[in-house]
Order: C-alpha cells, then sequence, then structure tokens
C-alpha cells in the first residue's frame, strides 16, 4: 500500500519518516508495531519511472478503470460473501494445505513486491520520489508499505493521484493474468524437456499411504482397471466412479440377497483351475493359504442368485494366484463397458469359466497397472530394444507391471502425489521441476488476486482508502492549474 509520510503536525498511526543521510536502513520497534525501513530502491526506481515515463501513464491510466471497477464490483458483491454457504466457498477457493506453506510464502513475497514495486513506478512517472520501503508488522499482521511526502501527494491532479493509488492493485491484477497465462503455456514451455498428459507419474508415496510397497517416486500409472489414465484429474475421476459403481453393486446386492460377488470377473482357463486348491465355504466366508485369493463363479448378465442355486454355486471357491489371473482376459460387468466389449461373462472354450474375486462388503477389487520407465533395468532393455525389435515383449515385462488394490479407493487415490510431466531424460531434480513452478505459479495467483481483492475493500489503511480520500479531496477541476505547476516544479528537482 502506498503511504504518505504526514508533516510535524499531523498526527499518525505509523512512525514518521527518519532522515538516512547516513544510513541505508533503519528500523522501528513498538509494543505493537515493528518495521524495518530501507532506500536501496529509491534512485533505481524513480530514474526507470521518469525516463519510460510517456509509456507508463497510459499504462497506469487503464490501470484506475480497473481498480475503480473492482471496487465498485467488491463493493456490492461484498454483503453476498458473509452468506454463511457463500462465505464457505469463497474461503476454500484461497485455503491452502500446510504442506504449501512454502509456496505461499514465496508467492506473498513475489505478489507484495508486485503490489509495491507498482506504486513506487506511477508515483515516479509522475516526478514524485517515494521516501522509504518498509516491511512492518502491526497487531501480528505483516505488510509491506511505500511512503511517500505528504505535501507533493496533495499537490498532483486527481487523476495522477489515482494513478498511483490504483498501481499496486492493477499490478497485481496482471500478475494473476501472467501467471494464469503461465499455467496454460507451461506444457509447451516444457515442451523439449517434458512429456505432457500420456500418464501421471508418482511423485512421491507416503508411508502410511495403502500404495507404500507398490508404487515409488518416478513410477507412472497407466492405467486402472484397463482404463488409459492421462492424469492427475482422470486418476481422481476413475476413483471417484469406481466407488460409485460399488456403491450401486452393493445396493443391488443387498437387495437380491446375494453376496460376495464384485461383477469383476476373469476367464479361467481350465487347467488353472484343476490345479488350484477347492475350498468350501460357509456362513458366506472362504479361505484360503496366504497368497491366494478366493474366487467363485459370475452368473451370466450377473443375475444375482439365492437359495438352493445360491448355495449350489458359491459352494465351490477356487483358490488363485491374483499375480496370475490379472494378466487373463476379463469378464463381467463389473468392468467398463470398453474392456469387455459388451460381451459380459462370455470367455472361450478354453476359458470356460467367469470367476469373480470373493470381496469383503464395503472394500473395492482395483487393478493398478504401471512402469517404471527410469530405472536402470528398464533403460538397460529399451537401449536394446532400439536394436532389436523383438525385444518388445521382454521391455515391457521388466518395465512394468500390474498389482491389485483391495481396499477403499478414494482413500488410495488421494494418498499419492501425482503429475502429469514426464522427462524425456532422467536426470537429477528433473521429476519435481514441473510440479515445483506449477504450486508456485498457483499460489501466486491466488496470493495476487487476495491482494487485489484485499485492497478493494473499503477498509482504512487499505488501497481503497485512499481512493475514495482522493475523490473526496478534488471536488473542483478548477484547482487543476495551480496543482499541475506545483507538480511540474516538484518534478524537476
Amino acid at each position: 500500500m502506498p503511504r504518505r509520510t504526514p508533516q510535524p503536525h499531523t498526527p499518525t498511526l505509523l512512525p514518521k519518516t527518519h532522515s538516512h543521510t547516513h544510513s541505508t536502513s533503519t528500523s522501528t520497534v513498538t509494543c505493537c508495531y515493528c518495521d524495518y525501513k530501507f532506500w536501496a530502491f529509491n534512485d533505481p526506481i524513480f530514474r526507470l519511472g521518469r525516463n519510460h515515463s510517456h509509456s507508463l501513464k497510459p499504462w497506469f491510466s487503464v490501470g484506475v478503470g480497473f481498480a475503480l471497477t473492482a471496487l465498485l464490483a467488491v463493493s456490492l458483491l461484498l454483503p453476498l460473501t458473509l452468506l454463511p454457504h457463500h462465505l464457505t466457498t469463497f474461503l476454500s477457493f484461497f485455503a491452502a494445505p500446510l504442506n504449501d506453506a512454502v509456496y505461499v510464502v514465496a508467492a506473498t513475497l513475489v505478489s507484495v513486491s508486485v503490489h509495491e514495486f507498482g506504486h513506487a513506478l506511477a508515483a515516479a512517472s509522475e516526478g514524485i520520489r517515494m521516501e522509504y520501503v518498509a516491511v512492518f508488522v502491526a497487531c501480528a499482521f505483516p505488510g509491506a508499505l511505500v511512503a511517500f511526502d505528504d505535501d507533493v501527494m496533495q499537490a498532483l491532479p486527481c487523476f495522477a493521484a489515482l494513478r498511483v493509488y490504483c498501481a499496486g492493485i492493477w499490478h497485481n491484477a496482471v500478475c494473476c493474468a501472467v501467471c494464469g497465462l503461465a499455467l496454460l503455456l507451461l506444457p509447451f514451455m516444457l515442451f523439449p524437456f517434458y512429456i505432457h498428459g500420456e500418464s501421471p507419474m508418482v511423485l512421491g508415496v507416503p508411508s502410511v499411504s495403502p500404495l507404500s510397497g507398490y508404487l515409488s517416486s518416478g513410477d507412472v500409472i497407466v492405467s486402472v482397471d484397463g482404463v488409459p489414465i492421462r492424469n492427475a484429474q482422470e486418476w481422481m475421476d476413475m476413483a471417484v466412479f469406481l466407488n460409485e459403481m460399488s456403491l450401486n453393486e452393493r445396493n443391488r446386492s443387498m437387495d437380491a440377497q446375494s453376496v460376495g460377488r464384485s461383477g469383476k470377473g476373469y476367464c479361467v482357463p481350465n487347467p488353472m483351475m484343476e490345479e488350484s486348491k477347492q475350498m468350501l465355504v460357509g456362513n458366506n466366508l472362504s479361505l484360503c493359504p496366504d497368497g491366494l485369493t478366493s474366487f467363485t463363479t459370475v452368473p451370466c448378465s450377473y443375475t444375482s442368485i439365492s437359495g438352493e442355486d445360491h448355495l449350489r454355486n458359491i459352494e465351490k471357491t477356487y483358490c488363485l494366484d491374483a499375480k496370475d489371473v490379472v494378466k487373463l482376459n476379463k469378464c463381467g460387468d463389473g468392468w467398463p463397458p470398453s474392456i469387455t466389449n459388451d460381451s459380459n461373462c462370455i470367455c472361450s472354450q478354453d476359458e470356460s469359466l467367469c470367476l469373480s474375486p470373493v470381496q469383503i462388503p464395503g472394500l473395492i477389487w482395483v487393478e493398478v497397472t504401471y512402469s517404471w520407465p527410469y530405472s536402470l533395468e528398464c533403460l538397460r532393455v529399451r537401449r536394446k530394444s532400439f536394436a532389436d525389435s523383438r525385444n518388445s515383449d521382454s521391455m515391457e515385462s521388466n518395465c512394468g507391471g500390474t498389482f491389485v488394490f483391495i481396499g477403499d479407493i478414494i482413500s488410495m487415490a488421494r494418498s499419492v502425489q501425482l503429475t502429469a510431466y514426464q522427462p524425456r531424460w532422467a536426470f537429477p531434480l528433473g521429476t519435481y521441476l514441473p510440479n515445483v513452478l506449477e504450486r508456485f505459479l498457483r499460489c501466486t495467483f491466488q496470493v495476487s488476486l487476495t491482494l487485489a481483492l484485499l485492497n478493494s475493500l473499503p477498509v482504512y489503511l487499505l488501497d481503497d482508502c485512499y481512493l475514495w480520500f482522493v475523490g473526496q479531496s478534488y471536488p473542483q477541476l478548477d484547482k487543476a492549474p495551480s496543482v499541475r505547476k506545483l507538480k511540474s516544479s516538484g518534478g524537476g528537482s
């Protein structure tokens, strides 16, 4: 915010300006206010503003129109945001998780610097040299300001003063636009070094994550239940979709009094079933040795069964290794239609039965296919594949895999950190650079927008307060000639 340095007889809430002839900085500390003032940028900013005043004045004139429009809009919409529902939605947009604290601090420094630089540059273009720059904490609230001489500011014409006071809001709005444009163009800017939108790459898996031990940093998620995944949003959307499907299946099963089937089946060959151990099931429970999973038949068209038919079909349960089963063809109506080609539970003659895992109610069976393209083994196989195209099957087996997750799929999806960018070459820290840029730009956009809206509020000591002051201080336009004369003489000093 801009601050006009008052004269000795004028009361003020902030400390008055001090002489800095023999010092480049000074500080003030009181019971509820402390600041740090410095003058290192006074001359460079003043020269920059004076040398480019002809182009800067039209630039800041556009800012006046924007700031006054924002002032009017915020003043009209402010009562609506105070309603409970709208207030919760409004605050949730600006909320940031604790792990973004570093980005919020960095974004705040950038946004505040852009805001105050706008005031200082606008004043310099009008021929006003700022007194000092101050970083302060007042009653536990941090902030920053640029101070100007009170008499010189009052000598400015009305529209010139508006250009100075509106410059902070205008620069924050421009900062928001730059950050938004950078986010949109980031995939194109990073294209020479990163692949974007093919498959999300894992940045981190916390130890408490249900996927800990299955995925690690640098792995790439290829598909979920056979559906290709291109970015983190599709990963979350697929988890929500499968969760809704599971809830619908659970409700249908409860209505039909059926238990234990998920609708996701696999066409199991007869030899595999003959080698498996068959277990008798009672009281809706199935037991298999460690490392094996219980499978039972899937009825065609997934019609629920009950009574004697239910007991006859569920008595025979097969204990199979899930790692081998997930490699087989899929059947049943629990999969997305594109996976089974709408064939339901039809299998070939060599795959006579469609078997489905016996699940605990409330848990979801999900297949996750992934790859680790940057592992040493995969890079070695990839080099060989360039020389021999027949090594493609070997490359797939050495660079990827599939595992089954059984549990809360929403918690699973939220427990990993993903990015849509994959580095074209394996180099240190290259995995995290796009994510750092995205989070910083997003935080800077939100913080800069917050500053623009906050300074548009009719609150004392903020920019909007000075806009109202300027409107009341210059009610008559016939004072403009004498003011221009004072401004002209001040600009030449």
